[in-house]
């Protein structure tokens, strides 16, 4: 048993470029901050029974794919992640025959393909058979922040699942709000209940309009110390001022987080109410209660801190390309850390937390992939995206306003994307041609390429970004338009050897789609069929969206179509 435990994680490295380490960073592969524990064990964790946090999501904790093995490249450090090292990484990893990147990583803004080292890993390792899968980034819901945009990459928003995390405030007047945060402390009595906008460090030059955020220093701490404090956004001034718990009002409160002391998330209504009970009250208290499990019916949906499309960088690309689970979830976690990781507040060492992000999202769609890989052996990395993308569950766009600018292709659905029927293949050079087409000079080429003969010929150059063979369909005009693009695509059939599959559009007002030919048969496993979609939009102030579905009768083969105002 313990051999098969060891062997589990079958290699480890570690990059720094420059040899020169953060004070208190371990120069070893050793995860010292919980967040690469806890997307492996995503992936590939072993099945564990009884795991929580403090008694928190208690049950079995298992991996996408318990069996598979896991290759290590730490790549960042407390301070950074350098570009030569994710490269080398990517290397490292494309040498060692891995099957699958999980690269739970991003920028905090979008880069040019050739400026990006991601896109540029993902790329060499697209070449030698290996999808890499990303997380879509943290930065919503305002649009326009996907980070990892590479078409030849997996780009992952992060959902909600049917169990969320809620953490009770009760007042001295017996009234009870729901919060939200992963609260493992419980207040078991009263305590004084002040505001942060009337506790200012006015020593240090700050007042009541900076003191309500609660920001680190603007607490005066002979005010605050054993009491809880309700403040009006961040949590971080509290923890230095010694209160005992905080009390944060926050409308994006849909994903629970931990803290170092006893604190939740209220909506501002809420938040509204307990402030009234404070004003209205000559000695306000207040307790906070540990956290405790409800379901959530309204699931999946993503995020609000998800990040949203359109693409930055391309925009007739679709980006993100699906979504995942991401919000509240139970996995490893490093003992060489803290649940929150602040080393000198929290004392919670744990092998299990509770966390959020598109981080936790990337794992389970690359669990998923791996999965589809495993029945499918040959399918190169375009074509198990393809599975992933055309196969995902429609989400609703009522939940989510961006609608697939927030979840993309939908939700995964691993069981059918094992069998999708048809995919959407593409090689290097269907790339390259995209690369050339979108005006890409052979120095930048090459960059991306890492091939010193790479050049664009003038067919190449005249490639669109609309014959790209991509399992999505995006056109972006100015606003108050009418335009028409015309996309050609084909498709390899892995269903049936012999099969028929027919077009279904979905179409609102604004959007007309026509497919020719509307009808494809397939007489073999492997062979492809090429066709037309034509795309008449009208684009106002919103996005339209529709959908192409090839339907065989087992098989339903889903791509979205948007249309929206880039300008």
């Amino acid at each position: 048993m313990l051999d098969i435990i060891f062997r589990k994680i079958i290699g480890a490295k570690y990059y720094r470029i420059n040899g020169e380490f953060p004070l208190g960073d371990i120069q070893s592969p050793r995860d010292t901050e919980g967040h690469g524990s806890h997307t492996a064990s995503i992936a590939a964790g072993r099945s564990v029974s009884n795991a929580s946090l403090y008694g928190l999501g208690s049950g079995i904790a298992r991996g996408g794919v318990p069996s598979a093995r896991i290759a290590v490249y730490k790549i960042c450090w407390s301070d950074s992640c350098y570009d030569a090292d994710i490269l080398a990484a990517f290397d490292d990893a494309i040498a060692d025959g891995v099957d699958i990147i999980s690269l739970s990583v991003g920028g905090s803004s979008p880069y040019q393909y050739f400026e990006d080292s991601i896109a540029i890993g993902a790329f060499h390792s697209m070449k030698n058979g290996i999808l890499t899968s990303n997380s879509a980034g943290n930065s919503g819901p305002d649009p326009q922040t996907v980070t990892n945009l590479s078409p030849w990459s997996l780009s992952v928003a992060a959902s909600t699942i049917d169990r969320r995390f809620v953490t009770d405030v009760q007042l001295g007047n017996g009234e009870v709000y729901e919060g939200v945060s992963i609260n493992t402390f419980d207040l078991e009595d009263q305590y004084p209940l002040v505001y942060g906008g009337d506790v200012p460090n006015t020593e240090a030059g700050y007042n009541g309009s900076e003191s309500r955020y609660c920001e680190e220093n603007s607490l005066d701490k002979s005010k605050v110390r054993g009491k809880i404090v309700l403040c009006d956004w961040t949590y971080n001034g509290t923890i230095i001022a010694g209160a005992v718990g905080a009390i944060m009002q926050d409308d994006f409160n849909d994903a629970a987080f931990s803290f170092p002391i006893s604190s939740t998330y209220l909506s501002t209504n809420d938040g509204t109410e307990v402030y009234n009970y404070l004003y209205k009250t000559r000695k306000p208290t207040g307790r906070i209660l540990k956290s405790s499990e409800k379901g959530s019916e309204s699931a999946p949906f993503v995020v609000s801190f998800s990040s949203r499309g359109p693409n930055a960088i391309t925009s007739d690309i679709l980006k993100p390309d699906l979504s995942a689970p991401g919000v509240d979830i139970l996995a490893a976690w490093s003992e060489g850390t803290t649940v929150t990781g602040n080393i000198h507040r929290d004392k919670r060492v744990v092998p299990y937390n509770i966390i959020s992000g598109t981080s936790m999202a990337c794992p389970h769609a690359t669990a998923a992939a791996l999965y589809v890989k495993s029945f499918n052996p040959t399918m190169s990395p375009a074509a198990i995206k393809s599975a992933l993308m055309t196969t995902a569950t429609p989400m609703s766009s009522c939940a989510n306003t961006e609608a697939e600018f927030a979840y993309g292709s939908g939700q995964i659905n691993p069981i059918k994307a094992v069998h999708p029927g048809l995919v959407y293949d593409m090689v290097e050079n269907d790339y390259v041609k995209f690369l050339c087409g979108q005006g890409y000079s052979t120095k930048n080429l090459r960059i991306i390429t890492g091939d010193k003969t790479s050049s664009c010929s003038t067919s190449q150059t005249d490639a669109t970004v609309w014959d790209l063979n991509y399992p999505s369909f995006t056109i972006s005009s100015s606003k108050n338009s009418m335009i028409t693009r015309v996309f050609h695509r084909s498709v390899t059939n892995v269903g049936m050897p012999v099969s028929t599959y027919r077009a279904t559009i979905v179409a609102p007002q604004g959007l007309n789609v026509r497919v020719e030919p509307s009808l494809i048969t397939f007489r073999s496993i492997g062979q492809k069929q090429s066709f037309m979609v034509s795309i008449m939009a009208e684009i106002n102030d919103s996005m339209i969206s529709g959908s192409l579905v090839w339907d065989d009768g087992v098989h339903l083969v889903r791509s979205p179509i948007v249309a929206y105002a880039s300008t």
